[in-house]
């Protein structure tokens, strides 16, 4: 099964959003290259947001380019076998933690946003990851910073897509 036949049933099989999770839908059924970076009409990405939740908080990233605090994510590549699977390489990349596992029952939410040229749109996938009881952050390339923050710390800091899914993590959890 292809990375493009995957997203699509994830997103079938995802009942939230369903005005936005059409918008995914079709923009697959449009662009065979959808998945991709390359794909200038837009293209899906894969997020994590890394939850801690024995200490109710969640680790963000300070993203280099976008000077913003983020959940990990990024787009997929040509060795990623499923959506999940990409978010789950984003997340363990960005935040060096190794052990993390994706929260089971598939993405929580939908998020599509702006981008500047010469792409126009990403249509991202979010998911949790859970961190491991040991868990130590390591910054990568990508970010400036790393660091936890409890979910009522999180609007302080974060843009209202994050505040979203901070409390679709809280509410999942």
């Amino acid at each position: 099964m292809s990375l493009h036949d995957d997203a699509v049933l994830v997103l079938k099989g995802y009942e939230d959003q369903p005005e936005l999770r059409q918008v995914y839908l079709d923009h697959l059924a449009a662009h065979p290259d959808g998945m991709w970076k390359a794909c200038g009409a837009g293209h899906l990405t894969a997020s994590a947001l890394v939850v801690d939740p024995a200490r109710g908080r969640v680790l963000l990233t300070l993203h280099k380019k976008l000077g913003m605090w983020l959940q990990m994510g990024g787009h997929c590549e040509p060795g990623d076998g499923t959506v999940a699977g990409a978010a789950l390489r984003e997340a363990t990349e960005e935040s060096g933690i190794s052990g993390l596992t994706l929260l089971p029952g598939g993405p929580v939410r939908l998020d599509r946003h702006p981008i500047p040229a010469p792409c126009h749109w990403h249509l991202d996938v979010q998911y949790l990851a859970v961190a491991p009881p040991d868990a130590v952050a390591a910054i990568s390339e990508e970010s400036l910073d790393l660091r936890w923050f409890g979910y009522e710390e999180v609007a302080a800091v974060a843009d209202a897509s994050v505040v979203r899914l901070a409390e679709a993590a809280r509410a999942a959890l």
